[in-house]
């Protein structure tokens, strides 16, 4: 993701920066999405592995990027607290 793009974004919610979140809590994400763990924030479930995505400052939220563009809509808010092993940091 363009650094320059990345310094503008910020959270819809809670207008926290945003950063790109790193593998180890892709992975943990990702293995609470195959066992059927992970509902975004409108309560439908997250069915499909994340390929990308961007983390809130406080580590409480992601927003998944789709083709390079950031999906940055409340309502498809994931709370990393939905995985259990999700890294504090």
């Amino acid at each position: 993701m363009d650094r320059k793009l990345l310094d503008l974004l910020c959270c819809p919610t809670t207008r926290q920066p945003l950063a790109v979140l790193d593998a180890r809590g892709l992975d943990a994400l990702n293995r609470a999405i195959s066992d059927g763990q992970v509902r975004r924030a409108d309560d439908t479930a997250v069915t499909e592995p994340l390929r990308e995505a961007l983390l809130t400052h406080d580590r409480k939220t992601v927003y998944r990027v789709e083709d390079g563009i950031p999906v940055l809509l409340a309502e498809e808010a994931i709370a990393t607290t939905q995985a259990g092993d999700f890294p504090a940091r």
